[in-house]
Order: C-alpha cells, then structure tokens, then sequence
C-alpha cells in the first residue's frame, strides 16, 4: 500500500463493524446459541490430583428420569490428542491426573437434572501419590504422571549459538540469579463453551467460542476419529481469548460425544470454577536463571538460560512456550554466544498453555532484572544498557531470526521521555522505584507445518458493497475491522460497505487462528490481495464502460474514476451489475492468500520462524509501602513499535489490555 498519509480508509478511528451488535446485545455468544431439542450437559471431574479408576456404574445416573446420555471414555475411540504431544484423553482412561479432569459426563433437559445425575455416578477410586513440584517431579523415584515419560520430563532443550565458555571468559562481569514466574488464569469475560450436533451421516457440527477455527477441526476431528470433512466447527462471537481459547481442553469433545450417544444437540459451558479448574490453560509455571556476561561499556557478551517450566498433567502448548521463553529474548538485543538448557516437567496440577506473550513474560521478567544486576555492577544507567544492546532494523539473532523493521531504540527514546527517567530517577522520593523492560514478539510463527499463512475470498455484491469470507476468527481484538479497512482502502469504498463472514470451516477460507500476533499482518495481506485480486476485475469492466485504459483507472468513494478526467466516472455498483447481467457474465469473486517470508526452523529450532517481529518498551513508577506491602502504579507508560496502525481504536485497545494484564501478573 501506500504511505501512511495517502490512506482515506486505513488508520481512521472509525466504528468496530460488530460494535453495534455488541452494545445492543445481538451478538450470539455459545450462550445464546439454542437449537431444536438442545439438552445441556454436565461433567464429572476428578477430585483426586491422582487417581486410578477402578470402576464407574453409571446405572442410577442413566435412569434418572430427563437424562439422555451418560458417557465415559468407554464411549470414546480412546485415542490420545493434543497439539503437540498426544498425552490427552476426551475423557480419562485408566487413571485422572490432576484435580478437575473430566472423567465422565451427563446430558439432560435441564441443568438442574444434569446436575443431580452428575451426584448418581459412582466412581471406585484408587489414590495414587501425586507430584506437585517440577524439580521434585524429575526425582528419581518420584511419582510418574505418564508411565512411558521417566522422570516425568515431556521435553528437553538444549542449545548452545557460539562458544559461550569463551564468551563468558572475555567478559568483564558477570551477574547470575533465579527467578520463579507464577501461573497466570486469562478471565475471560466468557468462559469456554460449545454447542455440538451429531447427524446420522456422521458428521459433527461443534459452535464454539475458538480463537483457532480450523486448528479445532483438526484436533477434534483426530480425538474423534472421523475425516476433518466431519468435523464442522463454526465460531460463535467470543468473549475474550487471550490464548485461553485456542482448544487445547476438552469442552468441544465432550459435548460432541454426549451429543453422539444423546442423538441431540448439546450445549456445555464451563462454570466458573471449571473454568479454573480445567477449562483455559494458565500461563506455564517456570523457574529461570539466567546469566549474563558483559563487557565494561555495558555491551551483553554472553547469555546463558536454565528453564525448568510446569507443565501440569498434559502438554497441550507448553512445548512450544518452553521454547520461547528460552530462546524469544534473544531476538530483542544483539549478542551472538547464548546456551540454552530447558525442561517441560508433568506435575499432577492444571494442564497450562497458551496466555498473551507465549512464554515472553515469564522470560523478559527474569532476562530484564538480570540486565538491572547487571546495569547495578557496571554503574551504567539501565536504559543505557538496553540503547547500547538494542536490535536494530537488519539484525540477524543468534537463532536466525531475521529483523527487517525495527523501532525498539526510537520507543526507548520515547518510554524514556514520558516517564521522565532522568528527572524521577535524580529526585527518587522514598520508597518509589522506576523500572523499564524491553519485549519483543513474533507476528505469526511458522510451526504448523511449514506454513505461516492465511486466506480470504472477497464477493463484490451487485450494490456495490464487499463481503469478505474469511476463516480467521475475531475474538474482540477487532482484527475484523482491520480486515474490512484494508479490503476497502484496496477497493475504494466506504468501511460500511464491507461486511465479513462468521467463520465456519465449511463454508470459509483456511486460515490457521488467531494467536502469535498474526491477525493485522497474515490475513490483512491476504485480504489486501483478494481486494488487489477483485479491483483488477472491477477496472477491466469500468475500462469497457469509460472506454479508457486500465492504467487509468483509480477508484474511491464507491466509484471508479479516469484519471485526469475525474467526471468521466461509474459507481462501483453500476460496475459489478454490468460484469453479471450480461451474455456470459459472472459476479465479480477475487480470492487471494499470503504467506509470510518465514522459514521453518530445524531439529536445533534455528531459522527466521516469523516474517515480522514487533517491539515495545514498558517503563512503570511504582510505590511500595513498607509496612502493608502496598504496592501503588504511580505511572506507567508504554512505547510499542506498530507499524502502519490500521485500526487505531482496536491498536489501543490492545495495549491497554495488555498493560493492564501485565500490572494484575506483576501483582
């Protein structure tokens, strides 16, 4: 596209599309989904850390008067999913691993029968001495949450850029130390839910409030053992993800299979409490020490990370979040000797996964306070620290990851002004400190395969207005608007005359989800071709009807105009009828895809895993009183390196979010 100053549509403030459904409550969250003849379920959880199941009678549960199912794993095809080792059940076979996992459930036609169904089901357990703790868990002899996982170790990495022996040998200082992140719950204002149907063909129709539509259908196609043609997930509107909602639990799958057995629709919503229990994965637990080597003018000279990260009972994303947080931070300041050792660890507590930041946060949380030992020992201002150290525009890390844009220097320069760090840092009042850390993150990652892209088709209606049919899935971080900005900007129409479809795996393009930042850059670029895709149709028409050359053509307001000769004009609408009402005519449909400039990384995770890497600074001034403990955010500023912002309300947004989350986590 062009330069920021020549768009009318892109980086204008204007409405979210689904904002006036929202405040007027018309949209339709998995709540407000009914269909004919929907019974509610219910599941039984696991009220042992762990346990062996010796016997389940689901008789009384079965007979109670209103209840249509009652399933166990035996109403499964028993095979282990996830979404990167196949270490889960839809129900628990054999034995439940950690508090709240689901081990049978009930279909009924109301919640109060489902409930009290849920009390008939008697289970004969067998306590099992359980592990709570990732370094106890690699004990010899300590209990093994997985047989075939000794030592309860699910991954080990290690990885070693350079020779960080010397590295550390040619440094002037050295500074070490442990830090233990703690787990963090997303809260969403919605919980986890789906409605799941089941048609005598065998095909499964699952609505679900996913961040991740077409990743759903291959999961659940795979722990319900039918072709992903038979697995039909549409998104309802979504109340909040934050990665909480990519499916990796098992709400889906159970209401699918109650809905088999039931022979009706089923609807299941995680309480509250379940949703704690078992329902969104928390942020992994990690215990990180990191060590620094630097020279005397403050340039970082080797770096060195031990990561013992909990997994929970199941893997889920954690595999990948280990990674990160051991080697993401590398990407944010220039070095070239780093080593990297790190465990995933099964414990029998909640299964993590995937939270805002992937496995940054725990990671810039202890790589930025060792910097500050650091900065202490060197007598250099940490800031300066971070200006001396700081990626740049053509930086390659050590990992291979390869920065094309970057602003992280220009947002410390201006973190720095707005918190006044000079000035505050000088006249520090008692018991008030000033910190600043750096970030970086990914914009889409290469790792489902070796493809990091998206797709979108864009239908011209015969009234001049676009719809775009997209499987991405908006989940109120209002990648949609983004999406119609950039579709109309291409095409030269209003915002308003954009719609976007609900994503439905039959019925939309394949697009992976969102999550790692991809929305704006992967499925914008494959909407701005799809539009590129149907204005070349559009102008071959208008050409026909102005009788002038296509390379004349500019289109804006609805019209499509000869340059030069701006009152030669045809409404866009006028263009689109006359390309179909005519011998042999067609409607104007434009598809078009985009994959990032990625690759996918190796056996040793080296190479460019993302086509884009995004910056930001967070600078806080804090209080803290000595006695109660209070802690009280005086200030708090943040400098995010954004690009072209397309949608400013939806950009701001996210940073609010995201500042507020990372406050409630530092708390």
């Amino acid at each position: 596209m062009a330069k920021a100053e020549t768009f009318s549509v892109v980086g204008q403030r204007v409405q979210r599309i689904e904002g006036f459904e929202k405040v007027t409550g018309d949209s339709k969250f998995i709540a407000d989904i009914f269909l004919p003849g929907m019974l509610v379920g219910k599941v039984l959880r696991s009220p042992f850390p762990h346990a062996r199941i010796r016997h389940i009678d689901i008789s009384k549960a079965e007979r109670l008067p209103g209840v249509r199912a009652v399933v166990t794993a035996e109403d499964t095809i028993k095979r282990p999913w996830g979404a990167f080792f196949a270490d889960q059940y839809i129900l628990s076979v054999g034995k439940a691993r950690y508090v709240g996992e689901e081990v049978a459930a009930v279909a009924a036609i109301d919640p109060d029968i489902a409930e009290e169904a849920i009390d008939l089901i008697e289970i004969d357990w067998e306590p099992l001495p359980g592990v709570f703790d990732a370094e106890e868990a690699m004990k010899d002899g300590a209990p093994l949450v997985h047989d075939d996982k000794p030592n309860n170790i699910a991954m080990t990495l290690d990885i070693e850029r350079g020779n960080i022996a010397q590295a550390f040998a040619e440094s002037d200082v050295i500074v070490e130390d442990t830090f233990q992140s703690m787990p963090q719950w997303h809260c969403s204002i919605e919980t986890i839910g789906s409605v799941a149907e089941y048609a005598p063909s065998g095909k499964y129709t699952i609505y679900m409030n996913t961040q991740t539509l077409f990743n759903a259908r291959y999961r659940i196609a795979a722990a319900l053992g039918v072709p992903e043609t038979d697995a039909r997930i549409i998104q309802s509107a979504v109340g909040g993800g934050f990665g909480g909602k990519s499916c990796d639990d098992n709400n889906a799958l159970v209401a699918a299979v109650l809905a088999r057995k039931a022979r009706k629709p089923v609807k299941l919503i995680n309480t509250r409490e379940e949703e704690f229990l078992a329902g969104c994965r928390p942020r992994v637990y990690m215990k990180i020490n990191v060590k620094l080597g630097f020279k005397k003018d403050g340039r970082i000279r080797a770096k060195q990370v031990k990561v013992i990260a909990d997994n929970g009972a199941y893997s889920a994303k954690a595999p990948a979040i280990t990674g990160v947080a051991a080697m993401r931070h590398d990407t944010c300041y220039k070095y070239t000797d780093v080593k990297t050792e790190a465990k995933l660890v099964y414990t029998n507590k909640v299964p993590t996964g995937a939270f805002r930041g992937f496995g940054n946060p725990s990671a810039e949380w202890a790589v930025e306070q060792a910097i500050d030992l650091g900065a202490h020992e060197l007598g250099i201002d940490p800031i300066e620290i971070a200006r001396i150290n700081a990626a740049e525009s053509g930086y390659v890390s050590p990992h291979g990851n390869r920065v094309t844009s970057c602003e992280l220097k220009q947002c410390l320069d201006m973190a720095e002004k707005m918190i006044g760090w000079k000035t505050n840092r000088a006249n520090k009042a008692p018991n008030t400190g000033l910190g600043l850390a750096c970030t970086v993150h990914v914009s889409g990652k290469r790792h489902f395969g070796d493809y990091d892209g998206s797709s979108a088709t864009i239908k011209l209606n015969e009234d001049g207005k676009a719809l775009i049919l997209s499987g991405e899935g908006e989940c109120g971080q209002g990648a949609h608007t983004a999406m119609c900005q950039i579709a109309a900007e291409e095409l030269g129409i209003r915002v308003e005359d954009v719609e976007i479809s609900r994503a439905d795996t039959d019925l939309t393009t394949f697009c992976l989800g969102a999550f790692a930042s991809r929305l704006t850059y992967v499925s914008g670029n494959a909407v701005k071709n799809a539009a590129a895709n149907v204005k070349r149709q559009l102008f071959e028409q208008a050409a026909e009807m102005l009788e002038a050359n296509l390379e004349d053509l500019i289109s804006r307001d609805g019209r499509v105009f000869v340059k030069g000769a701006e009152g030669k004009s045809v409404t866009v609408a006028d263009v689109a009828r006359a390309r179909l009402f005519r011998h042999n005519g067609a409607p104007i449909v434009g598809s078009g895809s985009f994959d990032a400039d990625s690759v996918l990384p190796d056996s040793t995770r080296f190479g460019n895993e993302s086509g884009a890497y995004n910056y930001g600074v967070q600078a806080a001034e804090v209080h803290v009183d000595p006695e109660t403990g209070q802690v009280k955010v005086l200030n708090f500023v943040v400098a995010s390196d954004c690009g072209t912002v397309i949608y400013p309300l939806g950009a701001e947004g996210q940073v609010e979010g995201g500042l507020a989350q990372g406050i409630g986590y530092a708390l």
